[in-house]
């Protein structure tokens, strides 16, 4: 019984030593390095999370082949079977099939109908599809002002310190110590720019490429519709 009241207190003994080491370690990067470095940090998640976000959704959303789908629908409205292809674009719900779904619904309506109908669900499905993409360069702008501002802290902090050292050995470690260190926050605000300059880049020609492909679709249903109306 004793041996075993023993070993808890020794691990317990263990565990609060790691812990308080920890948290000295954190507390010790914190001073080193500044609180602008731990900005860019949570900068970085975000970035991430808004990119992984990003290409997840286009990925999911718009990897449709407009073309083979336009040619499904054609061959149902050309054969009169209206209600089969709006039951085709109720399959799935991709902004795609929205649009022509829309655009389906208004065919007895009218020319006019369905042009209006067609453009509404594009102008809502444009937002989405641009939704946050700018907001990286926003994002790159202050991951690289953060990383200069921890700069200029850390050597603010390095060159106050060296006077209440005396040796010229211990002073020069110091200041090479202390700019090293003042450089970190450059290198990680630059790395932010970079990746999200470099996403930013490639999501806006993905965004680009689907709405130019979702125009394209849509005004080739919309030639589609009105020509067989008017043929009807």
């Amino acid at each position: 019984m004793q041996a075993a009241l023993v070993h808890l207190l020794v691990t317990a003994q263990a565990a609060a030593a790691q812990h308080n080491e920890s948290a000295g370690g954190i507390k010790e990067l914190y001073e080193k390095l500044g609180w602008p470095f731990f900005v860019n940090m949570f900068v970085v998640i975000v970035c991430l999370a808004t990119i992984t976000e990003r290409v997840i959704f286009l990925s999911s959303k718009f990897r449709v082949n407009s073309r083979e789908l336009l040619a499904q629908v054609r061959k149902l409205v050309q054969a009169g079977n209206i209600d089969r292809a709006i039951k085709l674009c109720e399959a799935a719900d991709v902004p795609l099939l929205r649009v022509f779904r829309a655009g389906l619904m208004q065919v007895n309506r009218g020319d006019e109908a369905v042009v209006v109908a067609i453009e509404e669900q594009i102008m809502d499905i444009e937002p989405t599809v641009n939704k946050r993409i700018g907001a990286l360069w926003s994002l790159a702008n202050i991951g690289t002002l953060f990383g200069l501002l921890g700069t200029i802290l850390g050597l603010i902090h390095t060159f106050s310190s060296l006077d209440r050292i005396q040796d010229p050995g211990l002073r020069q470690q110091a200041l090479a110590r202390g700019i090293a260190e003042a450089m970190y926050n450059t290198a990680l605000g630059l790395s932010i720019a970079l990746l999200c300059m470099i996403s930013h880049m490639l999501l806006s020609g993905q965004a680009k490429k689907i709405v130019s492909d979702l125009e394209s679709t849509s005004t080739k249903l919309t030639n589609l519709l009105t020509t067989q109306r008017n043929q009807a």
